[in-house]
């Protein structure tokens, strides 16, 4: 049977380059299914996806490819140097340093000599080494030989050029998350580079999405530990409260805690875990140990992300414990095959440590009647109070569900109903880097629109019931902050506090 493989060719800007590797892939009777070059983004990287035979097939290509020199196995931290040397003025004087060069195996990216100029013994050299150790060992033979004068000198990719644009990104991603083996990180780059040219073909800029993606896992890091803070609100009931933790991004994470017992809707991403458990203890929830269940509105990373680090049952859609066993948003939808959807969902699990629950209890399939025009499909009680678990129609995501407490009026939301008036700047600016990235977060826009209408529906005839006992209908939203209505729009209410370690 048939197997798809994916190669990294690096190889030099000419004429044929490309056709030669080509032939290979024919050699060994291949179907190339898909081939990404862009000048633009890296003028010596190409990306192939390649139908093959079987896996003799698919290590053959790969021999000849590195026969060649073109395959690309390893992503060697890149260096950069720039300096001033200073060449005798005889015959061959030129030639004798760039012997050093090359033994170097570096790259010249730059060049600047003129003997009529002021410095007419001066040459300026800009490189770059694909072994960043190489480069003290070239400095050290230069320095023995010829007097320099160091202008840059970064081992970080800060100032490489775009000639070796995917080994700098690859340096960026693993600045985000860690070591990681080179084969990993072949294939990630090989992921994106497939959603760059998807996105590229919707007239999207490419380096609009590469800098989507890096701020999209540097946002996340930089606001845990230290910078981690949280928006919080608390509501009380007869016989519970109600917080609403909003994270420095992604989606909310409720704790609903009685006496008895602590239950959870929602978790946040997963390398926010430490740090919340930190405000829980703050805010008087010590750590947990009353924490009975969990349940989660959807399989997205902020919001089932960190299940995994309790030891509870989480209560879920079949539908979001298949997403997470597919790692792909997608699936169940019109729009499973959307690379889009897939590469993003690969990417936000990794930047943010997804780490899925464990101990999983699916809610039934069987239809207990409707509450508008979402199935009720389980009941549950806490602290005296009757919850409805609600199935959503498919809109943002496949096996979404919503949670209502008629008698407390409660309606937790998930991401089908937000009050984007209640985001900060920030949180606004990351939400947009995901429609960037998927250039929608609902997989079906005009479903998630019916969704969104009969959702605010059943929150205006719950709050007219409630107005006469002077309540009002809380609107608990997967992000932004708790609502109620007011004149047909989401208004925060209550009083919303900010919490940081700082």
């Amino acid at each position: 049977m048939s197997q798809k493989f994916y190669f990294v060719a690096r190889m030099p800007d000419e004429p044929g380059a490309l056709h030669r590797a080509a032939e290979i892939v024919r050699r060994f009777q291949g179907n190339i299914n898909r081939i990404h070059y862009d000048r633009r983004i890296d003028p010596n990287t190409v990306f192939f996806e390649v139908t093959l035979a079987n896996r003799e097939a698919y290590e053959k290509v790969k021999q000849g490819l590195k026969a060649l020199g073109y395959l690309q196995e390893t992503l060697e931290p890149i260096g950069f140097l720039k300096f001033n040397v200073y060449l005798p003025h005889k015959p061959g004087a030129l030639f004798e340093f760039l012997n050093y060069i090359t033994e170097a195996r570096a790259n010249i990216a730059f060049l600047d000599f003129d003997d009529q100029g002021p410095h007419p013994d001066r040459l300026t050299v800009s490189l770059t080494v694909e072994k960043s150790a190489l480069i003290d060992k070239l400095l050290n033979r230069l320095k023995s030989r010829y007097r320099l004068e160091i202008l840059d000198y970064d081992t970080r990719g800060d100032y490489l050029d775009n000639t070796v644009f995917y080994l700098r990104f690859a340096q960026r991603l693993r600045e985000i998350i860690g070591e990681a083996e080179d084969e990993f990180l072949l294939r990630l780059l090989a992921d994106i580079n497939h959603i760059v040219q998807e996105l590229t073909n919707l007239r999207q800029d490419p380096h609009e999405v590469f800098r989507c993606i890096i701020e999209t896992g540097q946002r996340l890091k930089e606001t845990t530990g230290p910078n981690f803070y949280v928006d919080v609100q608390k509501f009380s009931f007869d016989g519970f409260e109600l917080f609403c933790f909003q994270l420095p991004y992604g989606g909310n994470v409720f704790l609903l805690s009685s006496a008895d017992e602590t239950i959870m809707i929602d978790t946040g991403f997963g390398l926010y875990h430490e740090d919340l458990l930190r405000v829980f203890q703050h805010y008087g929830l010590g750590d947990l140990n009353r924490l009975s269940k969990i349940f989660i509105t959807h399989a997205d990373a902020d919001h089932a992300g960190a299940a995994g680090f309790f030891n509870v049952p989480s209560y879920l859609h079949k539908g979001t414990k298949e997403i997470i066993q597919k790692a792909n948003r997608a699936y169940g939808s019109r729009v499973e095959g959307s690379i889009l959807e897939e590469v993003y969902t690969k990417l936000i699990n990794l930047f943010s440590r997804f780490t899925p629950p464990e101990k999983v209890e699916l809610f039934p399939q069987e239809v207990l009647g409707l509450r508008e025009i979402f199935p009720v499909i389980m009941r549950f009680n806490f602290a005296g109070y009757e919850f409805e678990v609600l199935e959503s129609l498919g809109g943002h995501l496949y096996g979404q569900v919503f949670f209502f407490c008629e008698k407390a009026g409660l309606l937790f939301t998930g991401d089908s109903l937000l009050n984007l008036k209640s985001f900060t700047p920030e949180r606004l600016e990351f939400a947009k880097l995901a429609k960037i990235l998927m250039t929608s977060v609902n997989v079906d826009s005009e479903i998630a629109t019916k969704e969104r209408l009969a959702l605010l529906k059943l929150a205006e005839q719950t709050d007219a019931k409630l107005k006469i006992q002077g309540r009002r209908c809380l609107i608990c939203g997967g992000h932004g902050a708790v609502s109620v209505l007011k004149s047909g729009e989401l208004e925060a209410t209550g009083k919303i506090e900010h919490f940081g370690f700082n």
